[in-house]
C-alpha cells in the first residue's frame, strides 16, 4: 500500500509572489513615467513610497512561507524566492533614499558663494502638491552645505571672461542643461547657438578718409587674438560686472528637475564663476544639487584645463 503525503500549501508565498509583482510593474512604470512622461515628481515619490511600501511587505510574507516551507515542508518555496527576487528595485531605491537622506544635508539648493549668492533671474515657483511648502534657505542650512560639500566652491580662471563663458555655454550643452534666461549675455542666444550681429562701422563720404579702398574692404577687420571670439558678448562681458545664466536640467536616471544659475564676474586679470542648484520639489534634495554642481564644476576644469586657477 502506497502512502503519500499531502503537503500543505503557504498561501502567503503565493501572495508575496502577487504583491511582489505588482510592486515591481508600479515602480518601473513610474520611473518610465517620470523619465519620459510628463508625471510631476510630487506624484513619482508617492508611487515609488507605495510600490516600496508592497515590496517590504511582500518580502515579509516570503520570509513566513520560507519559514513554513523549513517547519512543515510546505508548497510555495520557488514563490517566495521570486517574491524577493522582484521587490528587489523597489526596495534598493528606497535604500539608496535612505541612506542618503541620513548622511546628506537636509537642504534643497546648493550655491558655491555661501555668503552672496547669485539672485535667481526668474524665481523658481513650482506646485508642491502633497510636499511640504518651500522656504528661503537659512545661514544655518548654508553652513551644513560647507560642512557636507567643502568642496563645492567658487572657481577661479585666469583667461578672459568671453574664453570662460564660452566653456561655461559647451559644458551646459553637454551636461543637457537648457539656458532658458540671461542677463549681461542678452545680446546672444542664451545658449550660445547664434552669435550676434557684428557693428558696423559708419561710411564716410571720402573713402580715402577711411583709410582703405572703396567697395569691398570690411566694415571690421579681423584682429589676431587669443580669445575664442570678439563680438558683442564680449564687448558687453567688458562693460558690466557680471553675466547670468538660468537653465534647467534633469538627472539622468530618475529624470528629477532642477534648476541652475551659474554667475561669472570679471576680476582684473581672472574671471570667477560661481554655481547655484536647487530642486524644484521638497524641502531636501537627498543631495542632486550637490552632485549635479559637483559633476558640472569638474566638467568646467576640464575644459579650461590649464588656465584654472587655485
Amino acid at each position: 500500500m502506497t502512502i503519500r503525503f499531502d503537503r500543505p500549501v503557504s498561501h502567503a508565498a503565493r501572495a508575496a509572489r502577487l504583491i511582489a509583482s505588482f510592486a515591481l510593474v508600479l515602480c518601473g512604470v513610474t520611473l518610465i513615467g517620470h523619465r519620459f512622461a510628463p508625471l510631476e515628481t510630487p506624484y513619482f515619490v508617492l508611487l515609488l513610497l507605495i510600490s516600496a511600501g508592497c515590496a517590504i511587505l511582500a518580502v515579509l510574507l516570503a520570509l513566513v512561507g520560507l519559514a513554513q516551507l523549513w517547519q512543515s515542508a510546505a508548497i510555495g518555496g520557488v514563490s517566495a524566492v521570486k517574491a524577493v527576487v522582484y521587490a528587489a528595485l523597489p526596495l534598493a531605491i528606497l535604500g539608496l533614499g535612505t541612506e542618503r537622506y541620513w548622511t546628506r544635508p537636509h537642504i534643497y539648493e546648493i550655491s558655491t558663494d555661501l555668503n552672496d549668492p547669485p539672485d535667481w533671474l526668474a524665481t523658481p515657483d513650482t506646485r508642491q502638491l502633497w510636499l511640504p511648502p518651500r522656504h528661503l534657505v537659512t545661514q544655518q542650512e548654508r553652513e551644513a552645505q560647507f560642512e557636507a560639500y567643502p568642496a563645492l566652491i567658487s572657481r577661479r580662471y585666469e583667461g578672459a571672461s568671453d574664453r570662460v563663458l564660452e566653456a561655461v555655454r559647451k559644458v551646459a550643452h553637454d551636461r543637457h542643461i537648457t539656458i532658458i534666461k540671461a542677463e549681461g549675455a542678452d545680446v546672444a542666444d542664451p545658449n550660445g547657438n547664434v552669435k550676434p550681429k557684428r557693428r558696423t562701422r559708419p561710411q564716410t563720404a571720402n573713402p580715402a578718409q577711411d583709410g582703405s579702398a572703396a567697395g569691398d574692404v570690411p566694415a571690421i577687420v579681423p584682429v589676431p587674438t587669443p580669445r575664442p571670439f570678439r563680438d558683442g558678448v564680449a564687448e558687453l562681458i567688458r562693460q558690466n560686472t557680471d553675466v547670468i545664466l538660468q537653465g534647467e536640467t534633469r538627472t539622468r536616471i530618475f529624470g528629477l528637475p532642477c534648476d541652475i544659475l551659474i554667475r561669472i564676474r570679471e576680476e582684473a586679470e581672472t574671471t570667477l564663476v560661481d554655481i547655484r542648484v536647487a530642486s524644484r520639489y521638497g524641502q531636501d534634495d537627498l543631495g542632486v544639487s550637490a552632485d549635479l554642481a559637483d559633476d558640472y564644476l569638474k566638467a568646467l576644469d576640464a575644459e579650461l584645463l590649464g588656465i584654472a586657477g587655485s
